[in-house]
This record gives structure tokens, C-alpha cells and sequence, in this order.
């Protein structure tokens, strides 16, 4: 085993996964297709020269991106509070206005939308999983992975959010744009990625899936980029600590003042010792809610929800998952099968508990549910 950032072959194995669903963005029309979902396996690892962490076993033959794949977030006002105010942030920073912009790995076109209506920009975003749809004027789609051949889109501002965690060998992901950036010296670029210290020092394994191949520390980000001949203009922790984003320039002599230390390997100790025991914890907590006769559901249906479900309901105790993304609701679980609903559903259900998977968006869920008349238990995953 080697590093997939610095090829370090100093790794030391944090924890295996077994048997988890190749997609937890991949939703399904029925429980008996979402019980025969595809499973794959996880070796967590850790590099000890750089702290990235990736997943040993990961398989890229086996992903597929298509059109059935559904991660917006943009359907919580919170979340999407955060991207007008990240949105906000780089026109300002950056004077990103009336401006040209690429967005590498632009999902539905979400962002790029925020970023070019707040901006007054135009906008060519790529994905392969992107559902074609009238374009507004000023943004154009292409189903496509972003490359050097198209070296002549021409922009002040390259963005790739949520995307570089999807990638097994990070290095050629980023030479296949290399020139198609290098030669846009006055360009700024800015990536956005899970932060992997979330997961490990605050035990976020809910946050474990196997879409994702690559963890990125904060060092591990920087040293990806440095490595690379970008400037680090900025790294910072994003979304209650749960992103980090870097800001980079094309011209290494813009460097900015940035370091960088190296996390502590008595964190990734301490992870692998508790991270089976917040395991059993849970299924604990299932297990008496079971012998009580709660009425228990799971809010959220992305990929926290989907993996707190596959290790920790493995008798599929809980009947139900509630989402505010329509894109998801009446679809089922991979692996584990739970039927997902609407908030308002929940009055039919009337459950005793309520699970939430992100304290992000607690306060967003608990005025849903007041809004909606349901008096119940909450606990925070």
C-alpha cells in the first residue's frame, strides 16, 4: 500500500469496513433492488508523511457516474445559506464579478447558478452526471470530465467543490487539466473537500462511504497543491469545520504566507480504538429502542444516513428515512432498504425519535418538526 498523495509507503491501517454500498448517492425505486445494492469494502488508511487517508481497497471499475446520481444539498435553506455565503465570499475576496468561471465536477449546477446570479458571471460547468436542461444564458453545461482539450474555455475563476474526494489518484486527476489552468496564470482557483480531521477527531465516521477513496487533511490538501506548483493563497475549514477549501494561483510566485502542521498521530490512534465502540454504542441505542417499542426514524437520506444505517440498523429496525430533497423521496436505501418520506409524512408516522445525522442542520429540523406537530425524542448521531 502506498500513499495515493505524497506515494509514502509509511501507512498505517485505521479500520476495515465491510460490505457498505458502493453508492450512498445512488438512491433506489425499490426496497428489494435497494437490498441487493452493490457492496464494496473499506480499508481506512493513514499516511504517516503527509496524514492523508484513503481507502485501500477502493475499486475504480466498479463507480459509475450518471445521471441517477443525486448529492445536492440546496434543497436545506442551511445549506444553501452556507453556499450564497461562500459565493459571497469569493466575489468579494477575489472580484468576481462579470467574470468568466469553470466548475469542474458542477453536479446539478447548483453553485455555479449562486456564484454567476450573485456575481453577474457567466459560467460553463462539467460533469458527466449532469441532467441536461434548458441553460440560462449566462451558464452552459457540458456532460463531460474537464480536461486540457478544453484549454480554450477561457476564466478568472476555476472551481472544483466536493469532487477531489471522489478520486483515487489525485496527482492525475490534476494533471489532466494541468495546462488547461497553467495557462490561465491570472485565474484563481479554489477546491472544496470533506475534512478528513472532522471524521477522525470527532469521530464523524458517519461520514465514511466508499464514493469517497480519498480524506484529505489539511496538510495532506496542501502538500497535493505544493507538490503541483500551485500557490497556496489560502486553507481554511468550511461548513462547522466539516470542509476545508484551499484558494490557489497558477503563478507559484504568489505564494502566501501558509503553514501547515502536520496532525498529531495520537489522533489517529486514539480513532482507531473508538471508532468500534461508537459503533456498538449505536446499535445499542437501536436495540433498546427497539425493546421499548419506539417508533424510530433516521433524518437524512444522504451519505451519513445511508452509512449510519448499513453499520448500525443491520436488522432494519427502522422503517423510514425523512429527506427534504424531493429528488429523493419514495426511494429506498442501498443495502438496508428504508422507504424515504417527506417531513410532512411524518404526522402519519408519528414517531417516538427522531436520529439526526448532521448537528449541522439540528436547528433547521427541530422547527420542521414543531412546524409540523411532532413532539418526539431527538438524538444527534
Amino acid at each position: 500500500m502506498v500513499c495515493s498523495v505524497c506515494h509514502s509507503d509509511n501507512i498505517t491501517v485505521l479500520t476495515d469496513i465491510l460490505d457498505i454500498p458502493v453508492f450512498c448517492n445512488v438512491l433506489l425505486k425499490s426496497r428489494t433492488e435497494a437490498l441487493k445494492a452493490p457492496k464494496g469494502d473499506i480499508k481506512l488508511c493513514s499516511c504517516n508523511n503527509c496524514s492523508h487517508v484513503f481507502n485501500a481497497s477502493f475499486k475504480p471499475e466498479i463507480m459509475d457516474y450518471d445521471q441517477d446520481y443525486e448529492n445536492s444539498l440546496h434543497f436545506s435553506s442551511v445549506f444553501n445559506k452556507y453556499a450564497e455565503n461562500l459565493a459571497d465570499y469569493i466575489i468579494s475576496k477575489y472580484n468576481i464579478r462579470n467574470k468568466d468561471i469553470i466548475d469542474i465536477g458542477c453536479g446539478k449546477g447548483d453553485f455555479l447558478n449562486i456564484i454567476c446570479s450573485r456575481g453577474n458571471n457567466k459560467g460553463t460547468g462539467f460533469d458527466r452526471s449532469y441532467v441536461p436542461k434548458h441553460d440560462d444564458k449566462n451558464i452552459k453545461f457540458i456532460q463531460d470530465f474537464y480536461s486540457d482539450k478544453y484549454s480554450s474555455y477561457n476564466a478568472e475563476l476555476i472551481l472544483c467543490r466536493q469532487v477531489l474526494e471522489h478520486i483515487p489518484k489525485p496527482g492525475e486527476f490534476l494533471n489532466s487539466f494541468d495546462e488547461a489552468i497553467k495557462s490561465k496564470d491570472s485565474s484563481i482557483v479554489f477546491f472544496e473537500v470533506p475534512n478528513a480531521m472532522y471524521t477522525i477527531e470527532s469521530l464523524g465516521i458517519w461520514d465514511l462511504i466508499y464514493e469517497h477513496c480519498s480524506y484529505f487533511t489539511a496538510h495532506s490538501l496542501y502538500s497535493l497543491f505544493n507538490s503541483y506548483g500551485y500557490a497556496v493563497l489560502d486553507l481554511k475549514k468550511q461548513f462547522s469545520g466539516q470542509y476545508l477549501s484551499i484558494e490557489l494561483s497558477p503563478d507559484k510566485s504568489k505564494s502566501g504566507n501558509i503553514s501547515v502542521p502536520i496532525p498529531d498521530k495520537y489522533l489517529f490512534n486514539k480513532f482507531k480504538k473508538e471508532y468500534e465502540s461508537k459503533i456498538e454504542y449505536w446499535k445499542q441505542v437501536i436495540a433498546s429502542q427497539k425493546s421499548e417499542g419506539k417508533k424510530t426514524v433516521v433524518w437524512s437520506a444522504g451519505s451519513k444516513g445511508v452509512t449510519y444505517l448499513n453499520l448500525v440498523d443491520t436488522e432494519g429496525y427502522i422503517n423510514f428515512v425523512v429527506d427534504v430533497s424531493p429528488q429523493k423521496q419514495n426511494l429506498f436505501v442501498p443495502g438496508t432498504g428504508q422507504q424515504i418520506i417527506s417531513p410532512d409524512k411524518l404526522k402519519e408516522i408519528n414517531p417516538d425519535t427522531v436520529i439526526i445525522m448532521n448537528p449541522v442542520y439540528e436547528l433547521e429540523i427541530r422547527n420542521t418538526l414543531e412546524n409540523n406537530g411532532i413532539l418526539c425524542k431527538i438524538l444527534k448521531a
